[in-house]
């Protein structure tokens, strides 16, 4: 843990969980129901202006991102995995499909698009021409 107070450190981990700052706020500090919610947001938002704290909630949520992270490699390792289980059941079909989305994420298929006018013809661009008075 970090030099936060309990009220911060509350804060901290009520914000990582998913809290909105205010519904956090008004959990790590136990304020009255009849608080303006303006007073709240403010307060709120002071709190996770602290260097501290907000440092303490990216520390909380940093394992989760981490574990929600997808990388190019472990995605087309999926997709293999998919492939040889599809492959290995006789479900060919499967198996390709897999294998042109693997070749997709690896960037081995380039799409072209052509982007025609009307009646298939170049597109016709239009420039804005500003007049500007001369001077007498």
């Amino acid at each position: 843990m970090s030099d936060l107070t309990p009220k911060q450190e509350a804060f901290a981990q009520a914000v990582a969980s998913g809290m909105s700052q205010s519904d956090a706020y008004r959990a790590a500090y136990k304020i009255r129901q009849d608080t303006k919610p303006d007073s709240v947001n403010q307060a709120a938002s002071r709190v996770m202006a602290n260097v501290k704290v907000a440092s303490r909630v990216e520390e909380l949520r940093k394992p989760v991102v981490e574990a929600a992270q997808i990388t190019l490699a472990s995605h087309l390792a999926r997709l293999r995995a998919l492939s040889e289980a599809a492959e290995g059941s006789a479900q060919y079909s499967a198996a390709i499909t897999a294998e042109i989305a693997r070749g997709k994420a690896s960037g081995l298929y380039v799409e072209k698009t052509e982007l025609t006018g009307a009646n298939g013809g170049p597109v016709e661009t239009v420039t804005r021409v500003e007049l500007v008075p001369l001077a007498k």
